[in-house]
């Protein structure tokens, strides 16, 4: 083993950057305010704060105080003092995630040359220790495949141009941090800092309008720049860990990292995301890949300058350079102006021809002899040039900058992201009927049992049939599925099958639901060419709690039907099963839907090690905590290891992107992390649970799921739901492209997971994040309390249920909830309803405080006591504003000037924005 000396840090870092940081960043905030605002707005901000505080540290006077100013504010000075309130907190976060880094970094210096704590290099020590050969490791790599997926769900209330301006701001805080910056520089940068404060704070923070789709899908790639950057070092950090940790062993280390995306595939419930949307959508993404490789070509031409007067290239080289000169000649025109001796300056404009001959490839035009056929040959090209630098002595080269290249290559190909296609299984079934009516297959398809179905859907399509079908006489929604799977057919051939990533049906709730998304492929290829269908990943998504409890069974019954296990082995025999975090605690609340989640997985697990196939999970985690969200990797090592096996999909969503990504540190912090835990899941056997632990769950997730339903099924509680937090507005925010309801009926049911999380984290009462915990657990604390707490110190996956649950208590607060619960109407609901809440509430913090043996709220995390205790008095001000404001939303009636109404709900938007930023989460 490497001769680690892992000696404590002699020097910790203090938070005195941070606080220098957020003064300095208030001080110019400030500044920015007296000069464009006035004296006035900036001495009500001050009063509001001052108050806030004193409130939070239980004066009664300040409370009344804190109320009546805000009540008598009007409207112009409303706005100065929301945005205000928002903008400290967004330049508060950037000084907070600035800090964070400086941490690490310091970390990483004073442990060196032992590896940082949940990184790479300590996942690799930590196997060696553990008694891993280096065979075995190896054969752990080999298994490694991790995908993150990118969607578009709307909970980022961001503008990208309010994100640009930030992320101007965090690279002069950066600079600011260098020991070596002039004081010429300083007062450059100090200029720069007022300027873009001043902008942020003249920007309007609201879009005027929902994005597009493909605005969605451009901002998917903006943020892709980042990982662009980023995934070599994680690549690099893997090979150096192998080769310090084992050094007599040589590693191969396959592409282990990759991405995928919704935007502009997922189709459940956004009629917006049209056949022709999608198209684009490929289009886009394949020529954002292409230009980046395009731009790597051209610098690492500028730079392999070497000549053949001092070292050779190899044969493979010399004759691909030569073959491509005669057969193309506009490529032979561009070597011309280089000297005859650097072949492989030659070799790279070839390579650069080809590629831009690659970027003229669409769809409907034909394919340019130079092109590519795929990423794959040009990886081969790359591993040429690797070679024969290797065998001539140039391996520092060849494994830097050429390396960071093929690994590009590898992950992102001509792709950047492989996009999913997402469709809800009723939408899937209605389609079919139709079509199969047109087809003269079946004229009561939707009338069938179940076994009849299965056995339409697996049966051979006639291409003469497929033939027959008039698109123009189709419904739109059947006549949009049909072009959606022609199109993925067409893409298949011409940009390969990686651009393609899986077909997922949302909603499954029977195995024929899967097979729909086979037929669909089935028919489109038939209708292209009369071929048969590039084999894709099909996959069942399990979201509510009967259905997560029957995964198991249905998968059973799919590897049943020959037609689906011939396709399966088409596809690598693997079986990628989608579980939803958001609708199965919408659904049955947080501690039940954790709990059949977790069991899902085993059982899933336990299906595919008797069928002998491979399971990937594809986890659909939000950003809140009531969706799956908290720390990734304290999520990933809460997994059973059995489901996990070294795969792992996953879904980054809304606001989680710009948070990860935004800043490479940031992202590269996340990304070492994912896989740091992911390998060391991977290489763990399954926890073997008592049986009392699985029963005296049972009985909690029972009584959790039965508190939980007793609360939403509760009479009048969609209207306290409706006027006790700002759902109308949450609805009518312009953040995404897609609508808040899957079919635009004002019901619960019909109410995404998303805008409903979203409006109960608003209003402080965080119910989908730990009501029912305390019901479920409580009884068991008292005859089982030293159980549960041996669980909470050895078991991941529940210390994640319960740390989770904490930090969401923590994020409550039932004075401000008591205030929203006074907007209800009905006094009786609006007591019975917030009784509920305040009781569970009282009770899960109890029971927290019994299962982890602290003290108090966030006792083992003081950091992050210490930030949401410091937070809490400048977000209390903007829950009370937005209170205020629904009050005034609320009273206006048809008297009421067209322009005030508006201005009422212009304000209440930004409220939405600044508490979300405040609590760091929307939903």
């Amino acid at each position: 083993m490497p001769d680690y000396r892992r000696a404590t840090p002699t020097v910790s870092i203090t938070d005195k950057p941070l606080r220098r940081d957020i003064r300095m960043l208030g001080f110019e905030l400030g500044h920015i305010l007296r000069r464009h605002a006035g004296q006035n707005v900036f001495d009500l901000v001050e009063r509001i704060r001052d108050l806030a505080k004193k409130r939070r540290a239980g004066r009664k006077k300040a409370d009344a105080d804190l109320r009546q100013t805000i009540a008598t504010v009007p409207a112009d000075q409303m706005d100065a003092l929301i945005r205000a309130l928002s903008c400290f907190f967004d330049l508060a976060n950037l000084a907070e995630d600035r800090h964070r880094i400086r941490v690490l970094r310091h970390r990483e210096r004073q442990f060196y040359p032992a590896p940082l704590g949940e990184s790479i290099g300590a996942a690799i020590v930590q196997l060696q220790q553990q008694g891993f050969t280096a065979e075995q490791v190896q054969a752990l790599v080999d298994r490694l495949n991790i995908e993150l997926v990118f969607t578009a769900h709307p909970t980022e209330a961001k503008r990208r141009t309010v994100r640009r301006t930030l992320r101007r701001l965090r690279r002069d805080l950066v600079e600011l941090d260098d020991a070596q910056v002039l004081p010429r520089e300083r007062q450059r940068l100090m200029t720069r800092i007022r300027s873009d404060v001043g902008t942020l704070w003249e920007t309007d923070a609201i879009r005027d309008r929902r994005p597009t789709v493909i605005e969605e899908v451009r901002r998917g790639i903006f943020l892709a720049e980042g990982l662009w950057n980023v995934l070599p070092e994680i690549y690099r950090s893997l090979r150096n860990a192998l080769a310090q940790t084992y050094p007599d062993h040589t590693f191969r280390v396959p592409p282990f990292l990759r991405f995928g995306s919704w935007i502009g595939g997922d189709r459940d419930g956004n009629a917006f995301v049209t056949a022709d949307v999608t198209e684009q959508t490929f289009s886009l993404l394949r020529t954002a890949a292409l230009e980046r490789h395009i731009r790597a070509c051209r610098d690492l031409t500028g730079v392999l300058s070497i000549s053949t007067r001092r070292h050779p290239v190899s044969d493979a080289v010399a004759e691909k350079v030569r073959h491509a000169r005669e057969r193309w000649p506009e490529a032979n025109a561009l070597i011309q102006a280089i000297s005859p001796f650097e072949i492989y300056r030659h070799f790279l404009k070839i390579i650069g021809y080809r590629l831009e001959q690659t970027l003229q490839v669409s769809l409907n035009t034909p394919v340019p002899d130079a092109a590519y056929n795929d990423a794959d040959a040009l990886e081969h090209d790359l591993n040429l040039l690797a070679q024969s630098l290797r065998a001539n002595g140039h391996d520092d080269f060849a494994d830097g900058e050429l390396q960071e290249w093929i690994d590009r290559v590898r992950a992102f190909g001509f792709h950047l992201c492989a996009l999913d296609i997402r469709q809800g299984s009723d939408q899937l079934h209605a389609a079919i009927a139709e079509l199969m009516k047109q087809m003269e297959l079946d004229d009561d398809y939707l009338e069938r049992a179940s076994g009849d179905r299965r056995a339409l859907l697996t049966a051979a399509i006639d291409p003469d049939a497929a033939a027959r079908i008039d698109p123009a006489t189709l419904t739109e929604p059947s006549r949009e599925t049909l072009a959606l799977f022609e199109l993925l057919h067409r893409v298949g051939k011409r940009f390969g099958q990686a651009a393609v990533g899986t077909l997922i049906v949302s909603m499954t709730h029977r195995a024929e639901d899967v097979l729909t998304m086979l037929w669909l492929s089935r028919l489109g290829a038939a209708r292209v060419d009369r071929s048969e269908p590039h084999p894709l990943p099909l996959v069942p998504l399990f979201e509510t709690v009967d259905d997560l409890g029957r995964a198991d069974q249905m998968l059973t019954d799919l590897l049943d039907d020959p037609t689906y296990l011939k396709h399966l082995q088409a596809t690598g025999n693997v079986q990628v099963g989608m579980i939803g975090y958001s609708d199965s605690a919408k659904d049955g609340g947080f501690l039940a839907a954790n709990w059949h989640l977790y069991r899902a997985q085993r059982r899933l697990a336990n299906v595919a090690r008797e069928r002998n196939i491979e399971l990937m999970l594809f986890h659909g985690r939000g950003g809140a905590l009531g969706r799956g969200g908290g720390p990734a990797a304290r999520s990933i090592l809460s997994l059973p290891p059995s489901s996990v096996q070294g795969k792992l999909r996953v879904t980054e969503q809304g606001e989680v992107m710009s948070e990860r990504y935004d800043d490479p540190d940031i992202a590269y912090r996340h990304l070492e992390q994912v896989t740091w835990a992911t390998l060391l899941v991977s290489a763990g056997d399954d926890w073997q649970l008592e049986d009392s632990w699985e029963q005296l769950l049972d009985r909690a997730a029972d009584r959790a799921l039965k508190r939980y339903r007793s609360l939403v099924e509760q009479p009048g509680f969609v209207d306290y739901f409706s006027q006790a937090t700002p759902i109308d507005s949450i609805e009518t925010l312009p953040i995404a492209s897609r609508p808040s309801r899957r079919t635009g009926e004002r019901s619960l049911k019909d109410l995404r997971a998303i805008p409903y999380t979203f409006a109960w984290t608003q209003s402080r009462h965080m119910i989908t994040a730990f009501f029912g915990l305390g019901a479920g657990l409580a009884e068991e604390v008292e005859t089982h309390g030293d159980t549960l707490r041996e669980m909470y110190r050895t078991w991941p996956f529940f210390r994640a249920v319960i740390d989770n649950a904490e930090l969401a208590m923590a994020k409550c607060d039932v004075s401000i909830g008591r205030e929203y619960a006074s907007l209800v109407n009905d006094r009786e609901i609006a007591d019975r309803v917030w009784g509920m809440v305040e009781e569970e509430y009282e009770t899960t913090q109890k029971t927290l405080l019994a299962i982890t043996g602290h003290d108090q709220s966030l006792a083992g995390t003081p950091w992050l006591a210490r930030s949401v205790s410091v937070r809490n008095p400048y977000v209390d001000p903007l829950n009370l504003i937005q209170i205020e404001l629904l009050r005034r939303a609320r009273s206006t009636g048809e008297s009421t000037p067209a322009a005030e109404a508006t201005s009422v709900d212009e304000l209440l938007r930004l409220s939405i924005q600044g508490i979300a930023a405040g609590l760091r989460t929307t939903g």
